[in-house]
Formats: C-alpha cells, sequence, structure tokens
C-alpha cells in the first residue's frame, strides 16, 4: 500500500449550511462550535453571505475570531432581502446569479463541509460532489451529521451505489459529527479518479475549473 502524501492544507473551507436555525437548539450550537474550531485552526470561511440562521451563526462566530478578512460571503443580489438582515458578516461579494455564486464559493475554498440544511444546502452539496466525481476539483467534501441529519442522505447513496448508479469508489463522503474528526479526515484526503479520467486517462477539468486552491483564487482576484 502506498504511503499517504502530506497533510492537505486547508486555508479556507466552503459551507454550506442552512439560513433558517432548525428546530433544534443543535443545530445552531454546532454551527458555532464549528466556527470556534475554525478559527482555532486559523481556517478561513467561505459561505453563503447570509447572516441569519447557520449561515449567520458560523460567519459572526469565524468573524469574531478572525476578523472580517477570514470570512467570504458570496450571494446573489436578488436573495439578499431573505437571507440579510442588518450587516454583512465579512467580505461579501453580491453576485449576479446562483451560478456565479457557487462557482465563487467553490474557486476560494480548499474543501466544502456540509451542515445541516434544507433544498439550497443539498443542491450545492450534491454539484461539488458531482464535480469531484468528473474530475473538476479534488477537493475533500465533508458532512457534519449533527444528530443523524444527513443518516437519510448516506442511506439514499448506499442504495445508488448497490443498484449500480454510483461506484464504490465515488461513495467518498467524509462523515462525522465532530469538527476535529472531520477536519483531521479532510486533510487526509485521497480524491478518487474522476469518470474523465478513467475514460480520456487525462486530468484536464473539461468544464467549469474549480480545481483553484484558496490562495491560487485570491491571487487571480487582485
Amino acid at each position: 500500500m502506498a504511503n499517504p502524501g502530506p497533510p492537505r492544507e486547508l486555508k479556507k473551507l466552503c459551507v454550506f449550511c442552512g439560513a433558517s436555525s432548525g428546530t433544534d437548539p443543535e443545530y445552531m450550537a454546532a454551527a458555532k462550535a464549528l466556527g470556534d474550531y475554525l478559527v482555532k485552526e486559523k481556517i478561513g470561511l467561505v459561505y453563503g453571505g447570509g447572516t441569519v440562521g447557520l449561515m449567520g451563526e458560523i460567519a459572526r462566530t469565524v468573524q469574531q475570531g478572525l476578523g472580517d478578512e477570514g470570512v467570504l460571503g458570496v450571494i446573489p443580489e436578488a436573495l439578499t432581502p431573505r437571507e440579510v438582515s442588518g450587516a454583512l458578516i465579512g467580505k461579501t461579494h453580491i453576485v449576479k446569479d446562483m451560478h456565479t455564486r457557487k462557482a465563487l464559493m467553490a474557486q476560494h475554498a480548499d474543501g466544502f463541509i456540509a451542515m445541516p440544511g434544507g433544498f439550497g444546502t443539498l443542491e450545492e452539496l450534491m454539484e461539488v460532489v458531482t464535480w469531484q466525481q468528473l474530475g473538476f476539483h479534488a477537493k475533500p467534501i465533508a458532512l457534519l451529521n449533527i444528530r443523524g441529519f444527513y443518516d437519510p442522505l448516506l442511506a439514499f447513496v448506499n442504495h445508488a451505489v448497490e443498484q449500480g448508479f454510483i461506484r464504490p469508489m465515488h461513495n467518498n463522503l467524509i462523515v462525522s459529527s465532530s469538527p476535529e474528526e472531520l477536519l483531521a479526515a479532510m486533510r487526509a484526503f485521497t480524491p478518487p479518479v474522476s469518470l474523465v479520467a478513467s475514460i480520456m486517462n487525462s486530468t484536464a477539468p473539461v468544464g467549469l475549473d474549480v480545481s483553484l486552491s484558496s490562495q491560487e483564487a485570491d491571487k487571480q482576484q487582485h
């Protein structure tokens, strides 16, 4: 067995989560706990730019610990009335549409964490999972599985593998209810061979390139 490489550098992580607080206080507590751990590890936050619900809780926590430079929010102009209440948090980019939002968030992150959320969170999560499967990026993707929130989704993924619609090597979501365990596994992550690479024997992205590291994305922006 090949020796694992050096730990993956995580400068910024993109967190997908709800603009609602959920029905159990444990969800908001988990958002704060993840934010506290990102601050402890000096890892910046990339997120959906909202100031309410789980989004607001984790963003304020990271901002308090790392300052405005530690938080990058990206939000479409049309969603600001719903997801923003009061002052914006950190450095916020207001963009024209959801496609631009998701691409920018992905480019500026070294990995992805999904916390509890609704349709928007699931859509963002499934898109970066699909991009990884196709080879558009090789960044780790993790679920902060509070109160077993993602157990039904994981059961579906396992079912899709069993039925031959997802290759076993792409069933590689990192899952834990502990921020410390989650980040340790993300640092040790080894990406699978993408579908496109396995067919074309190529590692070049064939569509939207979100494979940039957070540092590379920051350099392009300046």
